[in-house]
C-alpha cells in the first residue's frame, strides 16, 4: 500500500514528506529514533468534531439518564440540553470556549463531574465501549468508530513507519479516548494525554476499586496542553498537529530552539465530505499564515475523507 494514499499530491503531503525524510534520514536534520516525538489532537483532527465532539455524545447520555431518574435535573444545564437532546447548546459550549468564553464549559464539567462521581474506572470503559459500539454519527450516517479521518490515521502509520512514538494529546476525555486509540489508531492507551477527573482507590475483597471523584484532575487544552505533554513524555515533540484555538501552545512547544519542527493546521473547509467551519480556530489559523505552518485542507488535500465501511 502507498505511504499516504489517501493525501493528494499536494505542498501539504510534500512538506510532510520532505520533514519525516529529513528527520529519520542520515543528513543535518537528522533526529535520533528516541527524540522523535509527535503530539496530535483528537476532535477536529484524527475524527469529525461537529455537530459537537463524540465523547458528549457519550456524556449526555449519561446525562440524559440521570434527568430521566430525577425530574428537578431537567430545568438545569447540562442535564436539560441532555434531556431535549439539544446538540445545539452542546456545540455552542465547544465554539465559545475556543473563542475565550468558558461559561458554558464550566456548567459542563460540572455536569460531568456528579454524572460519574463514584463510578468505577473499569465501568466507566465499558459504558464507552458500548456506547461507541451501537451510537450513529447524527448526519455523516456513519458509525462513531468509522468517522476518524483516513488519510490522519495514514499520517500515523507514516510516522510509526519512521519510528516515531505518536501520542494523543486533545482536550477530549482521556478514559474515553483510550476506548478507541488503538483501534483506530494504533496508539495504545499509554500514549493518550487528555482531560480527566480525579481519582481514588477503594479498598474492597477484590483488589481495590479506581473511582472517579467529583472534581477536576485536568482540563487538558490551551497552555495545560505543553505541560501535559511534557509530563508524560519528558520532551518536546518535533511534530504536531491541531485543528483549534487551544492548540496553539502546544504547537508553539513543538521543536523549541534546537529541534526541527514541523507544525500542522487541520482546516474543515469541505461540507460534502464532512463539515465547513472556522468558528474557535481563528488565532490559529492566523498565527499559521504568519509562520508559514502548513494548513491541512480537508477540501483540497485529502482525496478520501472517511474509510468505506462493509
Amino acid at each position: 500500500m502507498t505511504a499516504l494514499a489517501s493525501w493528494r499530491d499536494t505542498p501539504t503531503r510534500a512538506a510532510i514528506v520532505e520533514f519525516v525524510e529529513a528527520v529519520s534520514g542520515d543528513g543535518p536534520r537528522h533526529v535520533p529514533v528516541e527524540r522523535r516525538v509527535a503530539v496530535l489532537d483528537n476532535d477536529g483532527t484524527l475524527w469529525t468534531e461537529k455537530p459537537m465532539p463524540v465523547e458528549l455524545g457519550f456524556i449526555l447520555q449519561r446525562l440524559a439518564a440521570m434527568a430521566d431518574q430525577d425530574p428537578t435535573l431537567r430545568d438545569q444545564q447540562p442535564w436539560k440540553a441532555a434531556h431535549e437532546g439539544d446538540h445545539a447548546w452542546l456545540g455552542k459550549v465547544v465554539t465559545d470556549h475556543y473563542q475565550g468564553d468558558d461559561s458554558g464549559v464550566k456548567v459542563l464539567i460540572g455536569g460531568l463531574l456528579k454524572a460519574f462521581d463514584g463510578m468505577p474506572v473499569e465501568e466507566y470503559v465499558d459504558r464507552a465501549t458500548v456506547f461507541l459500539d451501537h451510537a450513529r454519527h447524527p448526519s455523516l450516517d456513519r458509525d462513531y468508530r468509522d468517522c476518524g479521518f483516513l488519510p490522519m490515521v495514514e499520517l500515523l502509520g507514516y510516522l510509526a513507519d519512521h519510528d516515531f512514538t505518536c501520542y494523543i494529546a486533545s482536550a477530549g476525555d482521556r478514559d474515553f479516548m483510550r476506548v478507541i486509540s488503538n483501534p483506530m489508531y494504533g496508539i495504545p492507551p499509554e500514549r493518550v494525554i487528555g482531560s480527566s477527573n480525579a481519582l481514588r482507590y477503594e479498598e474492597d475483597d477484590h483488589g481495590g476499586a479506581v473511582v472517579y471523584e467529583s472534581r477536576p484532575d485536568f482540563f487538558d487544552d490551551g497552555p495545560v496542553k505543553p505541560v501535559r505533554i511534557w509530563s508524560r513524555t519528558g520532551q518536546r515533540p518535533i511534530l504536531s498537529v491541531g485543528n483549534a484555538n487551544g492548540d496553539l501552545p502546544m504547537l508553539r512547544f513543538t521543536g523549541g530552539r534546537d529541534l526541527p519542527a514541523l507544525r500542522m493546521l487541520v482546516r474543515h473547509d469541505d461540507a460534502d465530505r464532512e463539515f465547513a467551519y472556522t468558528a474557535g480556530s481563528e488565532q490559529a489559523l492566523d498565527e499559521a499564515a504568519k509562520r508559514g505552518w502548513p494548513v491541512i485542507s480537508v477540501r483540497d488535500d485529502w482525496s478520501t475523507v472517511f474509510a468505506e465501511t462493509p
